[in-house]
């Protein structure tokens, strides 16, 4: 009876160990080869919103982190010197018309008197002016167009739906041309970077079915990989002053496995996920 407990003692013994060791070697090697990282990060794109005219900002009509469409005003900068150079070149658009249509007379009329009365000279010389006039009516127009153009152009719209941030223009501020004055987060276009060990790569294929899991907790997110990197910065490898590499001299004999980039598509984000560029996230390949 003693050798058989002491027989399912040693059985039993084994038995944990063999389990201990199946687990430990799974774990080993999902540790080491399953394509997951807990480094990803929340991208989206950037816009930099800039005044396509100069002047004095008159009036801010969004707030920091503020949720905008397309097409809303954002800011508007002092349109009164605008609505005087689009008076200026009406102006000067008619006056050539006038201008034009006088010329345009002329040379009809020359061109039906006897050539014993006007000679060819002259009705070509008024044929050139009319023809210079209706050109430079032209010229006109496009002015006017111009000026048009910087009169809406006072007011800054939002280019894309998104949200406001980093909002440093305030009302009395002067808007210098091209020169942002907040930055509008695109509300459609967020997207993920994971940053892969590059052991890890070899794994990975695009559009390969991934979820995603924020720091911040809550629902895994699903999404998909659309593209791989395929490059990233050798810092071991900078270009010297003479287009030469320079080779580091010292060499760790621990190496450290890069990680390369891999963009990654959010198939859906449910209404209750706030997602803001900048946070982190642990990315899961669910390829089988």
């Amino acid at each position: 009876m003693k050798i058989i407990q002491n027989l399912l003692r040693v059985l039993i013994t084994l038995l944990v160990l063999a389990a201990a060791f199946y687990l430990g070697d799974r774990l080993w090697k999902h540790y080491m080869h399953a394509p997951w990282t807990r480094d990803g990060r929340v991208q989206a794109n950037i816009i930099n919103v800039s005044a396509d005219v100069a002047g004095h900002v008159v009036e801010v009509l969004v707030k920091d982190n503020q949720l905008v469409h397309k097409g809303d005003v954002l800011i508007k900068i002092d349109d009164q010197r605008y609505r005087i150079a689009l008076a200026q070149a009406e102006a000067v658009l008619q006056s050539r018309r006038t201008d034009m249509a006088q010329k345009k007379r002329s040379a009809e009329r020359r061109s039906k008197v006897d050539d014993l009365v006007v000679s060819g000279e002259v009705r070509e010389l008024a044929d050139t002016q009319s023809q210079v006039a209706a050109a430079l009516v032209q010229e006109a127009q496009q002015q006017v167009a111009i000026a048009k153009l910087n009169l809406e152009r006072t007011e800054v719209r939002a280019p894309v739906d998104g949200y406001i941030t980093n909002l440093l223009v305030h009302q009395g501020d002067y808007a210098q041309t091209g020169h942002p004055q907040l930055a509008l987060v695109d509300k459609d276009s967020f997207y993920i970077f994971g940053y892969f060990e590059e052991t890890k790569i070899p794994l990975l294929r695009n559009n390969d079915p991934v979820s995603i899991t924020l720091m911040s907790g809550g629902q895994a997110l699903q999404g998909h990989i659309e593209s791989i990197s395929r490059a990233i910065a050798d810092r071991d490898n900078p270009t010297s002053a003479g287009m030469l590499a320079n080779v580091n001299p010292t060499f760790s004999w621990v190496r450290l496995a890069q990680r390369i980039p891999v963009r990654i598509h959010i198939d859906n984000v449910p209404d209750n996920v706030l997602l803001s560029a900048g946070m982190t996230c642990t990315i899961i390949d669910n390829k089988k």
